[in-house]
C-alpha cells in the first residue's frame, strides 16, 4: 500500500473537468455535512480522466478516476476564483489508488473511466459494477499556446479531522471546448442526486489532453492499524474545529 501522507504525481493525463447548476440544488446541498456551506448557486463539478501508462505516474501505476462533489462557499482555491470543493464520489479503476484516496478522507470506490476523442467530439464516460453511470459529449478543438496552472482545493474528512488539500495543475486547453450533453443513466445510483439541469446550465471548465498535478503531502498519518499518528492537520480557513 502507498504511504497515504507521500505526496504523488501525475503528468499528461487527458481529463474533462467542469462545473454546473444541479437539477436538484436541494438533493446536492444535502450532500455537503455539516460545518461546512455549499456555494451559493450549488454548484456541483465532474472530473474525468483517464492515466494510461503507469510512467505517467510517482506511484499509482495506470488507472483512471471519476469524482464528483459539491462547491463550497468561503472555500475558494488559493486562486481566489475557482470554488473549493466537497468530493461526494470517488471512482477509480485502481485498488492502490482507492486505498491512497481513502486513507486522505476520500470516499473511494471501484469504477471505470473511458475518454475518446473522434472528430472533433469528446466521449467522456463513468462505468460502476459493470454499468453505465454518467456520458458526457462534448465539442473539443485543439491545443495552442495557452497553458492554464494554479491550484485546485478539495475537502475531505477522516476520523472526524477536516482535511483541507490544494492540489497543484498545469493544464493545456483546448479551443473551442462545448459540452453538449451530461447523462446521468442510472437513477438508482447516488451520484444521480448531482444531475444537471435541462438543459444545461454550465458554470466553469476545461477539456485537455495534457494535464500535469499533484496530491500534495498530507499531514496527518494513518498506521497500519489505522490510528492518526498526533500531527495537526491543515483546518479550513472559516475556523471550523476538529470534527465539526
Amino acid at each position: 500500500m502507498l504511504d497515504p501522507a507521500a505526496p504523488q504525481l501525475v503528468v499528461n493525463a487527458p481529463t474533462l473537468l467542469f462545473s454546473w447548476i444541479p437539477a436538484d440544488p436541494g438533493a446536492a446541498e444535502a450532500l455537503v455535512p455539516a460545518g461546512l456551506r455549499a456555494h451559493p448557486q450549488r454548484q456541483v463539478f465532474l472530473c474525468q480522466y483517464v492515466v494510461d501508462d503507469g510512467t505517467q505516474t510517482s506511484g499509482f501505476g495506470a488507472y483512471s478516476l471519476t469524482f464528483l462533489g459539491v462547491s463550497l462557499a468561503d472555500m475558494d482555491a488559493p486562486d481566489g476564483e475557482t470554488p473549493g470543493g466537497w468530493w461526494t464520489h470517488y471512482l477509480a479503476s485502481s485498488a492502490r489508488v482507492r486505498q491512497y484516496a481513502a486513507a486522505r478522507g476520500a470516499p473511494a470506490g471501484d469504477g471505470e473511466t473511458h475518454l475518446e476523442v473522434r472528430g472533433g467530439r469528446l466521449t467522456a464516460e463513468t462505468r460502476a459494477g459493470g454499468r453505465p453511470l454518467i456520458r458526457v459529449t462534448a465539442r473539443v478543438g485543439h491545443t495552442g499556446t495557452e497553458a492554464h496552472s494554479g491550484h485546485h482545493r478539495y475537502l475531505t474528512r477522516r476520523d472526524g479531522e477536516l482535511i483541507v488539500s490544494d492540489y497543484p495543475y498545469v493544464a493545456e486547453p483546448v479551443s473551442p471546448f462545448e459540452v453538449e450533453s451530461v447523462e446521468f443513466l442510472a437513477p438508482e445510483h447516488p451520484v444521480y442526486a448531482l444531475r444537471p439541469t435541462n438543459p444545461l446550465q454550465f458554470c466553469w471548465g476545461f477539456y485537455s489532453p495534457r494535464v500535469s498535478f499533484a496530491y500534495p503531502a498530507r499531514p496527518n498519518v494513518p498506521d497500519e492499524a489505522g490510528d492518526l499518528h498526533q500531527v495537526p492537520a491543515r483546518r479550513a480557513r472559516s475556523g471550523l474545529p476538529s470534527g465539526s
